[in-house]
């Protein structure tokens, strides 16, 4: 038996209004769901929703966070909550966290891993997007896990003010911090990451850097290189860094992805230093590009990603889908931003529950039985198959 739905509600943050979201979708699922996705946009009394829905679902396995934009098998929406369950005798779930992930991601990593039960399958990982490094998350949890185990997600953001964002663990709102849900059982997962982005431009050497911490290229300072780029724009950054990010074929945390363009979004400068902090690592001597990408580009990504995921599942019936895209795409996409919904709906059609949202980064595998890799201005589709 497998039984997913998705419910939403644009009305204000409360424990009434959450109450009424857990209570819809029990009445969709037709019984109690074994695992809960809660996604918002920031706003306040985001914890008295989160009891209210608690409350409704008598599961502690509720997870999730915050980001720029959210998702539900009715379509792509803005300024709403998103919840989202799944009812299964095939399925179990398991949901852990760590905190204080900026004061040192990789112990963090290694403390999630630890909490998880040797009978995980497959994660979910949803990190702060604005504190947190990615790629040291990833590295703590593979010095513990089997780097097979399929690992997917994303990482919590705002609207884009790179303020503070939010994480959810069953009763617990959570900021800087990782938690993430674990699926035990008899099932099979497929998933896919692709970007749309193109290299702008001669290649530039990483001379100094530090994980996230750009500091030279071609042995100037990072800075001033992108403003050389951006002219007029550079005023605008970190925020207009993501229209413009840095790409690269190299690694996240050691792991090889020599064949993947990786993609590396701006998070914050440091005018006095030169500096650019970036969402994942960045690593010294690589070759890097500025890169920028157009709105066909990046939906045929997202088609290719759709693709990958399907072939993953070598036949199994889809029963889920989970959509995590990133808040650049949604800039650059703009009013074609829904078209990213479309594609995934005419895949998989109008009985599939479809559930995500826009976030800072992106976490998935660029290929199937190989490790998680931290990416950002990416599309990733992971689909539940029996």
């Amino acid at each position: 038996m497998f039984k997913a739905a998705t419910v939403e509600s644009k009305k204000e943050f409360s424990y009434d209004m959450g109450l009424k979201l857990g209570e819809a979708l029990i009445e969709k699922l037709g019984q109690m769901p074994g695992g809960c996705w809660l996604f918002c946009e920031p706003g306040d009394r985001i914890k008295e929703m989160i009891d209210g829905i608690t409350d409704a679902i008598s599961t502690p396995n509720l997870i999730g966070c915050t980001g720029s934009a959210e998702i539900s098998t009715t379509g792509f929406s803005t300024k709403s909550a998103v919840l989202g369950g799944i009812a299964s005798d095939q399925i179990g779930f398991e949901v852990v966290h760590a905190i204080n992930i900026s004061q040192d991601g990789e112990r963090a990593g290694k403390e999630l891993a630890g909490l998880f039960s040797a009978k995980v399958r497959y994660i979910q990982l949803f990190s702060d997007g604005i504190s947190g490094n990615g790629c040291a998350l990833l590295r703590g949890i593979n010095s513990i896990m089997d780097e097979q185990i399929p690992i997917t997600g994303g990482t919590s953001g705002d609207t884009g003010d790179f303020n503070k964002s939010w994480q959810f663990a069953g009763k617990q709102l959570l900021t800087d911090a990782a938690v993430a849900i674990g699926f035990t059982g008899d099932f099979k997962v497929g998933t896919g990451v692709q970007s749309g982005w193109a290299p702008v431009g001669l290649p530039k050497k990483v001379t100094r850097s530090y994980n996230n911490i750009l500091y030279e290229l071609n042995n100037e300072p990072a800075l001033n290189v992108f403003k050389r780029f951006l002219g007029k724009h550079a005023e605008k950054l970190p925020a207009v860094g993501v229209e413009y990010p840095l790409g690269f074929y190299g690694n996240c945390g050691g792991t090889p992805a020599d064949d993947h363009f990786m993609i590396r979004a701006t998070m914050a400068v440091n005018h006095e230093e030169g500096s650019i902090t970036f969402a994942g690592d960045i690593p010294e001597g690589t070759m890097v590009h500025l890169t920028c990408g157009d709105k066909i580009s990046l939906l045929n990504a997202t088609d290719k990603a759709i693709q990958q995921a399907v072939d993953e599942l070598e036949g199994a019936r889809p029963v889920m889908t989970f959509l995590y895209s990133c808040m650049a795409r949604k800039i650059l996409l703009g009013q074609k931003t829904k078209e990213e919904f479309e594609q995934v709906r005419r895949k998989f059609g109008e009985n599939i529950p479809i559930l995500g949202f826009y976030s800072f980064g992106e976490y998935c595998r660029v290929k199937s039985g190989g490790p998680c890799l931290f990416h950002n201005e990416s599309a990733t589709v992971s689909v539940i198959g029996l």
